[in-house]
């Protein structure tokens, strides 16, 4: 590995691990449902940046971008998912407050 692709990396992966506990930090502390699904975005943009970095060390930039576009493919399908999740919720509870969600078992 080149002297140039040792620093991108860890420039890289610098902001990947601030991230990921920034991602963490936000599903873990937070007991509003859509801040838990900001988190998610926020740990998957981490996921994709990790990818874009090792892509680029590699020399295998293609695979990483086919692979970037798979997980955005992906991402895009858990929002909308859980988006309407929280809809769903929201309409039912009158709130989006994750501890009100024992109300909902059948």
């Amino acid at each position: 590995m080149s002297g140039e692709a040792i620093g991108v990396f860890s420039i890289f992966g610098f902001f990947t691990v601030l991230l990921l506990i920034v991602g963490l930090f936000c599903i873990l502390m937070t007991r509003n449902f859509l801040r838990a699904i900001i988190g998610i975005e926020i740990l998957i943009k981490a996921v994709t940046l990790y990818f874009i970095a090792i892509g680029y060390i590699t020399n295998k930039g293609g695979l990483a971008e086919s692979m970037v576009i798979t997980i955005i493919v992906i991402e895009v399908v858990i929002v909308v998912i859980a988006g309407g999740i929280a809809l769903r919720v929201f309409r039912h509870n009158d709130s989006l407050d994750v501890r009100k969600l024992r109300r909902l078992k059948g």
